[in-house]
């Protein structure tokens, strides 16, 4: 038998998301964003050590902070540079529930130039994310016209900013 250096059933690139409070994230992202748990692994002190969450195809992998092996959460280390994007079916349903469990809003949900209606969002544990749902396919053409529209309304300051 040959072991494959790619496991089935993950992909190429998964988050691994450090959490003060894993459980608690658990079932946030499961409330928020419909993710399936795969795996859970306790860890002394009542931590987690480690779990998989499944959305749609993606993995993401999470455990609680370790600082004595220099695994800190957002909070612990003062933000996160990094926003993890998901599309989901119905972004404003999404949006509402993520801020309904104690998210704060960055970006309300908004019908975008390139043909997503989207939103961001920081979770109660740091991590930003922004959800989206395809709402209209534009051509190469239409997509070029209307970033230069965008950016020139962003120099131009009328964008509210």
């Amino acid at each position: 038998m040959t072991v494959q250096p790619i496991p089935e059933g993950y992909p190429r690139v998964t988050p691994y998301l450090c959490l003060d409070g894993a459980a608690a994230g658990i079932d946030f992202y499961v409330t928020v964003l419909g993710a399936e748990e795969r795996v859970r692994m306790p860890a002394p002190g009542g931590r987690i050590g480690h779990a998989e969450l499944a959305i749609g195809n993606s993995v993401i992998m999470l455990a609680d902070e370790f600082p004595e092996m220099g695994f800190r959460s957002p909070k612990a280390i003062g933000g996160m540079p990094v926003t993890l994007h998901v599309y989901v079916s119905d972004v404003d349903a999404v949006f509402a529930r993520a801020l309904a469990q104690g998210a704060r809003e960055l970006s309300a949900v908004k019908d975008e130039f390139y043909g997503d209606r989207t939103g961001r969002f920081e979770d109660p544990f740091g991590h930003r994310w922004n959800v989206a749902s395809h709402i209209e396919d534009v051509p190469a053409e239409e997509m070029g016209k209307r970033a230069e529209e965008a950016l020139e309304s962003m120099n131009s300051g009328s964008n509210g900013a």
